[in-house]
């Protein structure tokens, strides 16, 4: 709010030419003072949006998966498997580590795929995000590929975005899918901090026209890439190819909501 009072002040000493051209400078940047058409994801419009934003994370506005009250030897609560390709969605079953970040269970990912990308998908039910920061634990498991990460925007096996790690080959890549054709947006090599548990995060943002993907990989920033095909979304965990991977402590939250995030105070 510092900012608009600080605009406020500049714009009364001003002349009428300044005001005018920070009046216009708000609106773009704040979203009032403008007629016609507001600046935003060409494929939305205003009113999609807002619609979009009351139709996120419905079950709540914060979303913390630890798996610990999950029974072991099954698919987590408030998940679905999906994969596009055949042989399966892969094994995803709750399992025990007591290396966990969040004891005593975490979700073990293992892909038999042997060729092509294989992706197979563990995504929330009940949950659609559109602009969301999505973060999570994983550990490969010793002897065995590792690559995998996060899933949003997802409609089904086959339209997603991916923010996906392979510990092997070093490197971090922003994949989108559309109708089953993958595109690599985005590549980078990353140095794995020497720990047992990483941690990965995605989240996906807007700026006026231009929507954007942020990927971080044990805490540093490794790829930022701009896209805006896909949009409102569910979000998940993702195996890639042949793999073994254990993920803990997934969180999801909406970057713009219209909800408050408490109830009003009762004076």
């Amino acid at each position: 709010m510092w900012q608009r009072a600080w605009v406020g002040r500049w714009m009364s000493s001003g002349n009428g030419r300044r005001a005018a051209l920070i009046s216009t400078l708000c609106a773009l940047v704040w979203g009032v003072g403008l007629s016609g058409p507001a600046w935003a994801i060409s494929s939305e419009s205003q009113e999609e949006k807002a619609a979009n934003y009351k139709k996120q994370a419905q079950g709540g506005l914060f979303q913390k998966w630890t798996f610990d009250a999950d029974a072991v030897g099954t698919i987590p609560g408030g998940f679905v498997t999906l994969s596009a390709e055949d042989g399966g969605s892969g094994l995803w079953a709750v399992v025990q580590d007591a290396t966990a970040p969040t004891t005593p269970n975490v979700v073990s990912a293992i892909s038999e795929c042997e060729s092509g990308p294989c992706h197979r998908l563990l995504l929330a039910q009940g949950l659609e995000y559109e602009y969301p920061d999505l973060s999570v634990r994983f550990r490969p498991v010793a002897g065995a590929a590792a690559s995998g990460g996060m899933v949003l925007g997802a409609k089904d096996a086959r339209n997603f975005y991916a923010a996906v790690v392979d510990v092997a080959g070093r490197s971090a890549r922003v994949i989108r899918i559309v109708d089953g054709v993958v595109t690599v947006l985005g590549q980078a090599e990353v140095t794995l901090k020497p720990i047992e548990w990483h941690s990965l995060r995605m989240q996906r943002n807007t700026i006026i026209s231009k929507d954007f993907l942020e990927v971080f990989v044990d805490g540093v920033l490794v790829l930022s890439v701009e896209d805006q095909a896909l949009g409102l979304g569910q979000v998940g965990l993702l195996a890639q190819g042949k793999t073994s991977l254990l993920f803990d402590a997934f969180h999801a939250v909406p970057l713009f909501s219209h909800r408050p995030l408490s109830p009003p105070a009762p004076y």
